[in-house]
């Protein structure tokens, strides 16, 4: 699996624990701190998740569409895991280029 799949899939986990563990405890439990550390989390591996996007986008030289794909999937909950064989498949049509 390639470092850009695998931060897919970790920035998707982090959205995830954000929506449902530390809203939750925000709302419910009166803990606005879980929010402040999981949201923390969450934008630091969203900014990762965009570099390497941008670097495997010009590694193997993809359209725009290409790469709007990946980063869309990164904006909707599930959705790095529901786009993650479209990734593999982008990933195995182009080779990156030397």
């Amino acid at each position: 699996m390639s470092t850009l799949r695998k931060l897919t899939w970790v920035e998707g986990v982090s959205f995830l624990l954000l929506l449902g563990v530390a809203m939750p405890l925000k709302y419910a439990a009166g803990r606005p701190g879980a929010v402040k550390v999981f949201g923390w989390a969450h934008g630091a591996l969203f900014v990762l998740l965009c570099a390497a996007l941008a670097v495997e986008t010009r590694r193997r030289r993809w359209p725009l569409k290409r790469a709007l794909v990946v980063f869309i999937a990164a904006l909707i909950p599930f959705g790095p895991f529901l786009f993650d064989r479209r990734i593999a498949r982008y990933e195995a049509e182009s080779p990156p280029v030397p």
